[in-house]
């Protein structure tokens, strides 16, 4: 390595590469920076993810006697700063790179083997030959994209859980505000506005469930595979023994690939957890629709619940106050189905050994898993707490909606209660009024059968 006032100069198997003189990385990670200028950086959850997976290399070659126990041990406390420390700055590289990750791999090599001549002059670590022992980039990336989509996941699941703590709290303090059901947008027969909301609760809960299974997959590791599945330039029980230290370091129960073949060829577990996540999705815009609805107004709209009032809505009219919290809830669910369909297409590609869309499968899994877990919170602060509903407009849109007719049904038949509601309809009058003038019913049977509260059977 020879220095220059700017820069210093390294080589690699292809030649010289001249380096910013005070950055940790060396030539592969500069031809990298040379060659891929496009788009933002490797998520920092891959590069930590990386890590540990050098750090348990390091631990286990130790064991297998492959390593010196001084350069293993420098490994070790070299990437325990690395992860303790600042040292974003150190990881330049962009997502639109080689398919397999390998420059990334190689960044965090470089960057293991500068940090430690800095930490002990006296030790030289090999990048290939002691960081990257008994591994190759095939297995290492596609490991460290289970395990940072793994803790992602964990990390959603906490702040979906506290949603739907929150929904459900709602729905308890709502769950005798009787208000008008709808469907196809037209009035239906009565329902609580607890009711409603449980539904709501229902489908949060359900997305739980779908995650909490779906993240099992995330768990499989296809280390030890090295190059194509094979294991070529390991030694036996390598693979397991990655496997049950990644698991100490980061207190999670990692299995071994069940066939490593796959796991390098394909990535099905991601795709299918993301799929998860677009389900998310998909109820998380039903639910943000029907509350920016039922809000709507304050007095040309819906108008039946009141939203916080979080920032002023426009620049031209004075007092308007818009929903923005769900705006964005909207806008990020909008990102996670375009996600999905990348993923998607993503998983498909490759030839034979290896699917070469890695860096792109797992920039944006973690993009939509990141945006869920972060609007998702913010929703939960800063607006559903704050819901609150307008009992005398709910009352008014029951009191007058011909729908309630549906009570008299089981006494009367159907076709005598569809011409008191057309009745009332036509004449623009009330539905008792339809309903006594009709001789049908008489007023202490009207009052009697049509009950609000009762129809939505909520004690059932």
């Amino acid at each position: 390595m020879t220095n220059n006032k700017d820069y210093r100069i390294e080589k690699d198997s292809l030649g010289e590469v001249k380096i910013p003189k005070n950055v940790l990385w060396g030539p592969q990670t500069q031809r990298s920076r040379n060659n891929f200028k496009i788009g933002g950086p490797m998520p920092f959850e891959m590069i930590r993810a990386l890590l540990e997976v050098k750090k348990a290399a390091a631990i286990v070659n130790k064991k297998n006697h492959e390593i010196t126990n001084e350069k293993a041990d420098l490994i070790v406390k070299t990437v325990d700063q690395l992860l303790a420390g600042d040292y974003a700055d150190a990881f330049p590289l962009v997502v639109y790179q080689t398919g397999s990750g390998t420059q990334t791999n190689m960044n965090v090599n470089e960057v293991i083997v500068h940090l430690a001549a800095s930490i002990n002059p006296h030790i030289t670590l090999l990048v290939n030959d002691d960081v990257n022992h008994s591994q190759s980039s095939n297995d290492v990336f596609p490991t460290a994209m289970a395990m940072a989509a793994y803790d992602a996941v964990k990390k959603l699941l906490t702040v979906l859980s506290q949603f739907e703590k929150s929904l459900t709290a709602k729905a308890a303090e709502f769950r005798q505000v009787v208000k008008i059901g709808r469907t196809h947008l037209q009035d239906a027969t009565p329902i609580t506005f607890g009711q409603e909301i449980s539904g709501w609760v229902s489908q949060v809960h359900h997305d739980l469930s779908y995650l909490e299974d779906g993240k099992r997959t995330l768990l499989e590791l296809p280390i030890g595979a090295t190059a194509v599945g094979t294991g070529l330039n390991t030694v036996t029980g390598f693979d397991t023994a990655m496997v049950e230290q990644l698991s100490v370091q980061k207190s999670v129960d990692y299995q071994l690939a069940a066939n490593k073949f796959q796991a390098l060829a394909a990535h099905s577990g991601l795709n299918f957890v993301h799929g998860i996540l677009k389900t998310l999705a998909a109820d998380l815009i039903k639910i943000g629709n029907d509350i920016r609805f039922l809000a709507s107004g304050p007095r040309a709209g819906y108008g039946e619940i009141n939203i916080p009032a979080n920032e002023p809505g426009s620049s031209i009219m004075p007092g308007k106050v818009n929903p923005t919290q769900i705006e964005a809830l909207t806008m990020v669910c909008a990102r996670v189905f375009g996600n999905d369909t990348t993923i998607s297409f993503a998983a498909s590609q490759g030839n034979f050994e290896m699917n070469v869309y890695k860096p792109l499968i797992i920039s944006s899994f973690l993009e939509s898993a990141n945006l869920l877990t972060q609007v998702i919170d913010s929703v939960d602060r800063h607006l559903i707490g704050g819901i609150t509903v307008n009992r005398d407009r709910m009352s008014a849109s029951v009191d007058d909606s011909l729908m309630t007719v549906t009570a008299l049904s089981p006494h009367i038949g159907y076709e005598k209660s569809a011409k008191i509601a057309q009745k009332a309809l036509h004449e623009k009058t009330s539905l008792q009024e339809a309903a006594v003038g009709s001789g049908y019913v008489t007023q202490e049977e009207f009052d009697n059968w049509v009950d609000p509260l009762a129809m939505t059977n909520i004690d059932r």
